[in-house]
């Protein structure tokens, strides 16, 4: 069997599959004349919960239109896992109880690839921005997609490239963004939403203020005019905040087998060249979150129909700050960390650790359980016990410490900093922290590439990766680090969301560091030390 449409027509064949009970081939034609939604970001996220929320609609005669995704980093996405199957898709979802749904995803109308020198996929993109039936564009594109500076504060060369070249062939993502918004202006300024998907606090608001600073300096260049400011500005535009959680590890060689078992064909993953790992189907966890502020001036998909909760922007940040901060994502960047460090490759199995059971439990419930607020939608306390008892300890959820990993010194400020400031807001004792302060000392014993054994390991893919490794670069097994040897990472804001020697946490991590490169085992030694 191939996935593509010419097969589905056969149903026989799909015994034990979920397929599409609509016209997939007349949703892809309706979609293509008049789109209510686009996405940008073509990771697997997408495939596994927002493509199958909108196929639900489909499912149920909710709605007549699918949804076309647009990927604007790694167009290898496209061309390898996309259009070869159709935009079809198989969504394996793994159940607790180790059986596996199989659903073809057949509700993807389009794909494209977002970037200038595929001119065809651009001038389509620019006609779906201008389309008045366009409700919303949704991103999943990580926190990394939203920056326009680099760590010197200084824009990026894409970012000033584009300001001096002005509307016509954008480098940047969020210059591709701005730049189909103006295309949308000057074509009948119609309005529409802007969600941000992405797992950040405040995430509708950074994407706001990053297009906003990004028109305005198009502005001072004379590219754009007021009037297109204003339009963003405008009750037209909005820039709704979002919460979304979903488990979507990569591909497993599992699932990939189960399939391959059913007479599927063509199912192997590839690494494409900037090192995205993709297939025609994704696997991901039964559980899933979405939570969006209701704010669309153009009218939005009835996902309320299909578990989606629309509130308030105050109870969504409540519900992502409570996840983003504490109940989940801090959880899995510790795993991730000392995961590496000690030899695991999957985090279900790390979750069978004493002492990593041990970190994720002080770091939830005794870190940052007392500073987050309840949104009362969704309770913090079985929030967390759900992560700890339930998912994380899943084994038929492939996920690793090495993929967590990713990005990492992205992630720290969001995930941990935001309750290191709760506790100064409210005058808490940041001396009762231990497993964040073991966090950050494990990321600079991670940075190192040797694991507790002495064993070098492959870092995860890190934009700093390169600047760290070369301020790291005295440090040695069995020696001790100086504070003028740390400092310049301690005190980075943008990696911590705070300069550590200020609130006065650097020199627990400096001690928890320098335990930590006494020599063999002295990681794991560290945690057996701290936590019990």
């Amino acid at each position: 069997m191939k996935l593509n449409y010419a097969s589905l027509q056969d149903c026989e064949k799909w015994q034990g599959y979920s397929l599409p009970n609509y016209d997939v081939v007349q949703v892809a034609q309706q979609t293509k004349q008049a789109p209510i939604w686009l996405h940008l970001g073509a990771g697997n996220i997408f495939r596994a919960f927002l493509a199958n929320l909108q196929q639900q609609l489909l499912n149920q005669s909710l709605t007549d239109k699918g949804i076309i995704v647009a990927e604007g980093f790694d167009e290898e996405i496209i061309e390898k896992a996309y259009r070869p199957f159709d935009n079809l898709s198989i969504f394996a979802r793994l159940k607790n109880d180790h059986t596996i749904d199989k659903i073809i995803i057949g509700s993807i109308s389009e794909s494209l690839k977002m970037d200038c020198k595929f001119a065809e996929d651009f001038n389509r993109l620019q006609e779906i921005f201008c389309s008045p039936s366009l409700q919303m564009v949704s991103l999943t594109i990580t926190e990394k997609g939203y920056l326009i500076k680099n760590q010197q504060g200084e824009y990026t060369a894409a970012v000033q490239t584009d300001f001096s070249q002005g509307l016509n062939k954008p480098q940047s993502y969020i210059g591709k963004i701005v730049a189909l918004l103006h295309s949308r202006f000057i074509n009948g300024a119609y309005p529409l939403a802007l969600v941000s998907m992405d797992n950040m606090s405040k995430n509708g608001e950074k994407l706001q203020r990053v297009i906003l600073e990004f028109a305005q300096e198009w502005k001072k260049c004379g590219v754009i005019s007021q009037d297109f400011i204003d339009y963003l500005n405008s009750n037209k535009i909005s820039f709704p905040w979002s919460m979304i959680d979903k488990i979507t590890p990569r591909p497993d060689s599992y699932v990939q087998q189960q399939l391959q078992a059913d007479g599927i064909e063509n199912l192997e993953p590839v690494i494409t060249s900037k090192n995205t790992y993709v297939a025609p189907f994704v696997n991901a966890e039964e559980l899933e979150y979405l939570a969006i502020e209701d704010d669309f001036p153009n009218g939005r998909p009835p996902l309320d129909k299909v578990g989606v909760i629309f509130t308030s922007r105050e109870i969504v940040n409540q519900i992502e700050t409570m996840k983003v901060t504490t109940c989940l994502n801090p959880l899995h960047t510790g795993l991730a960390i000392f995961g590496c460090l000690l030899g695991y490759n999957s985090i279900a199995a790390e979750m069978q650790d004493p002492e990593l059971l041990a970190l994720v439990n002080r770091i939830g419930y005794q870190e940052g359980l007392p500073v987050v607020i309840d949104p009362k939608i969704i309770n913090p306390k079985q929030f967390i016990d759900e992560v700890v008892n339930i998912r994380l300890p899943n084994a038929f959820i492939p996920d690793t410490p090495q993929r967590i990993a990713t990005d990492t010194s992205q992630k720290l400020s969001i995930r941990f900093g935001e309750t290191i400031r709760s506790y100064l807001r409210n005058n808490k004792d940041l001396g009762e922290l231990v497993a964040i302060p073991l966090v950050f000392a494990g990321w600079l014993r991670y940075l190192l590439g040797v694991d507790d054994e002495g064993n070098l390991f492959e870092l995860s893919p890190d934009p700093l990766l390169s600047e760290l490794k070369a301020k790291l670069s005295c440090v040695k097994l069995g020696e001790n680090v100086s504070t003028d040897s740390l400092k310049p990472i301690l005190s980075d804001k943008n990696i911590f969301g705070v300069d550590l020697y200020d609130v006065g946490l650097a020199q627990q991590v400096e001690l928890y560091f320098n335990e930590m490169l006494i020599g063999k085992g002295s990681v794991r030694a560290s945690l057996q030390k701290y936590l019990n």
